[in-house]
């Protein structure tokens, strides 16, 4: 009865220190009042409020005195939600420098009306309050009555409320909620926010949550981090709580064990391994077999052979030095592995292929009495299907099925795989058939492999009737997933017309995804039917701008991605549509997707060869913005462009890039890709592209001097020592190029074409200037209104290298003179001789006083 009659005071009274009186009163004092000083006093003050308040609590009051307390409680409350309504309407009228509030929620309305009147007051003219004050004040009414939540988000003072744990210690007891729902509450804001455990708010999340971290409340907040995928938080928990004087004596074997698993679930090795390390230094934690289990297997789904190797040394030694808080040395943890362990090794052996493990892990179990269920059978199923030893698959099947080891769903899966990648299809189908008459409820994995099986093989008629029973199954995966395999079966397996037929015949089940489309797309661009990927490319964007309906009238999600641009450009390449390719390739431009370079880089390089060098200019760009490297191909053909457009500074400065990148390109290869370009650059182009090299500042690098040694076979251009003879004029030396007067005067160096090129040891060379002849000596373009090109002559093209021998001047006539032989004599009678026509052009330039540098 008497504890009826209390009043807890405390709960509904509030103190408010006044700061700037404490810090006068240390100023007084002769102490500067920083922040933390003043912060540190005004929780003591308020500390000893609450403590003067319960004392009060004990005793008994009366019922005037009852009454007071609740008048007092009472008119606090409202004054708060006074000045927190008038300090939002001050916030919002001092920007409109208007002051709309008047009088008090307490005073009559007579008083408020005389005041108005007093003062004069323009604010006030009779209408109702406004809407959004209401609004506000239903909002400031809920803040206050979310107390469930503000122990944890602002409140650090303590109230005064204690609980009492086992050991007699008191810790702060901050709400009036349970254990669990505060670790429930805890977890949710832990996994809400990126913290780690040196952050400030995990500190005083942890310490204001007012939870004992007991074994049981570790546990239950590592289950429910693990559950949500916030591994890193439960090792922050863990190392938090076990780094505390009061807890670093109460580890648990169990939580580092739960912790393992969590880790193990998150695929996270190196962590788990860690951890592991760590309980295998202190006695009280030193692993279990439950711990061995989980450390085996988070390295078995790794693939980490030689460390789970190390684990199960580690469970059959001794510990190799003194552990903490060792008590007795007649402790033995010394264990041998299980089942569990030996089924971890055998899957760490799947992704590597170690076929001949399998062996070995047979042997150990049997010498410890361990029987093999049926996860190990299957297990090293998987081995030997990874490494292509079909026939002991087939092997370890019956083994287990004399053991008496019922085969279950997915070992009739990696059984239908292998007769798969045998090509024996019958005995797959017949193996599905066992399955089902055994009784054993088929998977939708097993259902699924068999029907790709069978339209691999071209029975795409059997596998919908595969389809039909994985319809009526619990689908772990969306049905869109088996048509998309199903489909690319189809394609690998060269049956073009069945990709189409079972695309026709998915309408009828389900929505096609991006996946399939993709697919699709890649089965067109691959058998020449450009048209029908066009037409389903448009489509698919049709279907994603309206979002509305499919082909076949199904709703739709479809979003065009990276691989869908990609499959859809293979096509256009290949069917040689670069107009339609430019076009979709800036439209992949504009959605933000960009060709992967060490995929697709071919299409950009035939794109530039189709004269839509621009696109490759435009993703070389963004490949270097992106800080990466441009692929090989993208400088070589970009070097071949530039020298195309007459652009050879441009080809250099590529060059020399090139060599900065640490490219290696042979000679041989120099030779392939210029060959390759013969109907873009002539042989004067290439020659011009030597001399710009010739005149520039390059980088001394293996791939520059084949280039060089490149262009010299090409050309046919030789040692000055060689070439120069008596065929030069005084006025051409091997010490001096041609003067820019004198190219620009004659485009067409003659002296070039005579001497087939020079080139000395000395980076002072004369180079062949041929800007008119491919690489066939055709003619290209009129010059002077004369069709004619001169080519090269005394040069030997039966030969690796070109030479030069013979008198220059009869060569020179030779060959023009051959220009003509094939003109019919009725057509060529009128027509003057070649050689007729260089002369008479010859002496028409001496009269005028023009060098001629041949002569």
């Amino acid at each position: 009865m008497e504890a009826s009659t209390r009043i807890s005071t405390p709960t509904t009274l509030s103190f408010e220190p006044n700061t700037d009186k404490i810090k006068r009163n240390l100023l007084k004092k002769g102490v500067f009042p920083t922040p933390k000083t003043v912060h540190t006093l005004r929780k003591k003050e308020i500390q000893k409020f609450n403590r003067k308040s319960k004392k009060i609590e004990d005793k008994p009051f009366s019922e005037s005195e009852k009454q007071e307390i609740s008048e007092q409680s009472h008119f606090n409350t409202i004054t708060r939600e006074y000045k927190a309504i008038t300090k939002v309407f001050k916030a919002k009228n001092d920007k409109k420098g208007e002051n709309l509030m008047v009088g008090k929620p307490w005073e009559r309305l007579e008083r408020i009306g005389l005041r108005e009147l007093a003062s004069g007051s323009k604010e006030y003219g009779g209408e109702k309050l406004k809407g959004e004050a209401l609004v506000e004040l239903s909002e400031i009414l809920a803040e206050r009555n979310r107390d469930d939540k503000h122990w944890l988000l602002d409140e650090d003072i303590e109230e005064g409320y204690w609980m009492e744990t086992n050991d007699g210690r008191k810790i702060s007891k901050k709400r009036e909620i349970g254990d669990a729902e505060a670790i429930q509450f805890l977890v949710k804001r832990l996994s809400a926010m990126d913290l780690t455990m040196r952050d400030w708010k995990f500190s005083k999340l942890m310490k204001q949550s007012g939870l004992h971290f007991t074994e049981r409340h570790l546990l239950k907040i590592i289950e429910g981090l693990g559950a949500v995928g916030s591994w890193r938080n439960a090792l922050s928990v863990v190392e938090w709580v076990y780094n505390r004087d009061e807890y670093k004596h109460q580890k648990s074997r169990f939580v580092y064990t739960k912790l393992l698993a969590v880790l193990g679930k998150a695929r996270k090795p190196t962590e788990a391994l860690h951890i592991f390390n760590l309980m295998r230094e202190d006695c009280r934690i030193y692993p279990d077999m439950a711990a061995y289990r989980c450390i085996s297997v988070t390295l078995g789904q790794a693939g980490l052979v030689k460390k789970l190797m190390n684990v199960i040394e580690c469970m059959r030694q001794k510990p190799s030095k003194k552990l903490k808080n060792m008590r007795s040395r007649d402790w033995d943890p010394c264990l041998e592995p299980d089942v569990v362990v030996y089924n971890a090794v055998l899957n760490a052996c799947v992704p590597s292929h170690q076929w001949k493990a399998v062996s070995w892990v047979m042997e150990e179990m049997r010498k410890l009495s361990l029987k093999p269920n049926g996860a190990t059978y299957g297990l090293a199923m998987e081995v030997m299907l990874r490494s292509g030893k079909y026939d002991l698959v087939h092997k370890f099947f019956e083994k287990m099925r004399k053991s008496g080891t019922a085969p279950k769903a997915i070992t009739y899966k990696v059984l239908v795989r292998a007769f798969w990648e045998e090509g024996k299809v019958n005995e797959a189908v017949e193996a599905v058939r066992d399955m089902e008459r055994r009784g054993v409820v088929g998977t939708a994995s097993v259902y699924y492999e068999l029907a790709c099986c069978l339209c691999k093989n071209g029975r795409w008629i059997d596998a919908m009737v595969e389809v039909e029973k994985l319809k009526k199954l619990h689908l772990t995966k969306p049905l869109e997933v088996a048509f998309t395999g199903m489909i690319t079966s189809c394609m690998d397996g060269g049956h073009v017309n069945d990709c189409i037929s079972v695309f026709e015949e998915m309408n009828k089940h389900c929505s096609p995804n991006t996946g399939t489309i993709n697919a699709m797309l890649k089965a067109y661009g691959r058998n020449d039917m450009f048209a029908k990927a066009k037409e389903l490319f448009e489509k698919t964007k049709e279907m994603e701008s309206s979002r509305n309906t499919h082909i076949s009238g199904f709703d739709s999600s479809l979003t065009l991605d990276a691989y869908t641009y990609s499959s859809i450009l293979e096509a256009s390449a290949k069917a040689h549509q670069w107009e339609y390719f430019e076009y979709v390739y800036k439209e992949m431009t504009l959605f933000g997707y960009q060709l992967d370079q060490n995929k697709h880089a071919w299409l950009l390089v035939e794109a530039s060869k189709a004269g839509k060098g621009h696109l490759m200019e435009h993703a070389f760009d963004l490949i270097l913005e992106a800080g990466e490297i441009p692929h090989l191909s993208f400088f070589t053909e970009m070097v071949c462009h530039a020298t195309a457009q007459h652009n050879y500074r441009r080809a250099v400065n590529l060059v020399n890039s090139m060599a900065h990148a640490s490219f290696h390109v042979s000679e041989k290869q120099w030779t392939e890709i210029f060959m390759g370009c013969q109907d873009r650059i002539g042989k004067g182009g290439l020659q011009n592209l030597f001399y710009e090299l010739c005149n520039s500042d390059i980088v001394s690098e293996t791939t520059i001097s084949n280039l060089m040694r490149s262009l010299q076979l090409i050309c046919g251009i030789t040692s000055a020592a060689e070439s120069l003879g008596s065929t030069v004029s005084s006025n051409v030396t091997p010490d001096r190029l041609p003067s820019d007067e004198e190219r620009e005067a004659f485009p067409i160096d003659m002296v070039d074409h005579v001497d087939s090129g020079l080139i000395s040891d000395s980076p002072s060379c004369v180079v062949n200037r041929e800007r008119n002849t491919s690489f066939t000596g055709k003619p290209d373009s009129p010059q002077d209104g004369v069709a004619l090109s001169v080519p090269d002559v005394g040069v030997d093209y039966n030969s690796s290298t070109s030479t030069f021998s013979g008198n220059s001047q009869d060569y020179i006539d030779n060959t023009l003179d051959s220009l003509t032989s094939h003109l019919d004599d009725s057509r060529g009678s009128d027509l003057p001789q070649a050689s007729e026509i260089l002369k008479e052009w010859r002496e028409a330039r001496n009269k005028d006083g023009i060098f001629m540098p041949f002569e």
